[in-house]
């Protein structure tokens, strides 16, 4: 019997970089061998095509499963509700996988996710190694989820049953209470003393003495995240959430996605201005996806938290496949038909 298979878990907000770390996980992967399991929110799988840009990666999935074999010896899975059989697709294959990385949606608690390795059915294969909290440092400076974090931590000395959360804060804090590591991404965009209060404000939240680490845009050493052997399914009791006593947790149901596929090329600056423009109009937490940019044999990665913005070249467009702007919208009451006409009209 094979031992069992490390499984470490990325959780952390939209938008804070995970799928940057993974990403350069696996061009660093340093000869291992690893599974990667993107559970995303939204229609359109973003994630899943960026992790697998960063290898060569064959159109066809592993016998008609959404499981890609990567150049790299690494795989990459695309899960939406389907956890549970993936996951034992990948228990077949546990002789030939050193670890497995699953990034979680930006909205997703992680409790619920570990609690699944409980299940004598994948108990018996995997274990889960530790979990990692990215943090977006710029946006958590920016009051993103709490608009002044001073008052907040100063109302709570003075009285701990008063309530002053709201639902995305809450979620922070529980991927933060559940965190065997925490990274703080994006320093590079505040100075010292915006980073030292995140920092601060960072360890209120944590329940025991957890390990942060900077990071500058995820490029981080293998080593830092793999191999913490903390059996968390087995420590869940030291990690509280805000949704122990409920049976069952969901995302916000008032937060939701949307996106827009045009066959059409966009000039980046000009698109990114009226990017900005919708997110000063309604309320948007997280841009991402592919833009087809004129006279450009290759695919342009356009990324947005609030009204900060991100684009990189990732690789050319293949000859088989459609030339599309293909943009995903996460946010709170979105008004899809308004953001589609403000980019046909452009």
């Amino acid at each position: 019997m094979a031992t069992k298979i490390p499984v470490t878990v990325i959780t952390g907000f939209l938008g804070s970089g995970k799928t940057s770390l993974i990403r350069h996980l696996l061009q660093n992967n340093q000869g291992r061998r690893i599974a990667v399991l993107v559970n995303e929110f939204g229609e359109l799988g973003i994630d899943g095509e960026l992790l697998k840009s960063c290898q060569i990666c064959p159109e066809d999935s592993d016998d008609g499963s959404n499981i890609f074999e990567l150049t790299n010896g690494c795989l990459c899975c695309t899960v939406q509700e389907e956890f549970y059989p993936t996951m034992q697709q990948l228990l077949k294959r546990r002789d030939s996988i050193d670890c497995i990385v699953i990034e979680t949606s930006g909205l997703a608690l992680p409790k619920p996710l570990i609690k699944a390795f409980r299940w004598q059915e994948i108990r018996t294969g995997a274990t889960v190694d530790a979990v990692i909290t990215v943090v977006d440092c710029a946006a958590v400076a920016a009051g993103t989820f709490a608009s002044n974090p001073e008052a907040v931590a100063k109302q709570r000395q003075a009285d701990d049953s008063l309530e002053h959360e709201t639902p995305l804060q809450e979620l922070f804090e529980d991927q933060l209470a559940c965190a065997d590591l925490v990274i703080l991404n994006k320093t590079d965009l505040v100075d010292a003393d915006a980073k030292a209060k995140v920092e601060e404000l960072v360890k209120q939240e944590l329940p025991r003495v957890v390990k942060i680490v900077e990071s500058d845009r995820g490029q981080l050493d293998p080593s830092i995240l793999l191999g913490f052997q903390a059996a968390v399914e087995d420590d869940l009791d030291s990690r509280p959430s805000h949704h122990d006593t409920e049976e069952d947790h969901d995302h916000d149901e008032e937060i939701t996605s949307t996106h827009v596929i045009l066959d059409r090329a966009f000039d980046p600056e000009k698109l990114q201005q009226q990017l900005q423009q919708i997110v000063n109009q309604q309320e948007i937490y997280r841009i991402k996806g592919f833009v087809v940019v004129p006279n450009k044999p290759m695919r342009l990665v356009m990324q947005g938290v609030g009204t900060r913005f991100d684009k990189f070249y990732d690789r050319p467009w293949q000859p088989e496949e459609a030339r599309q702007t293909r943009l995903v919208f996460i946010g709170r009451d979105l008004k899809s038909a308004e953001i589609e006409s403000q980019l046909v009209a452009l």
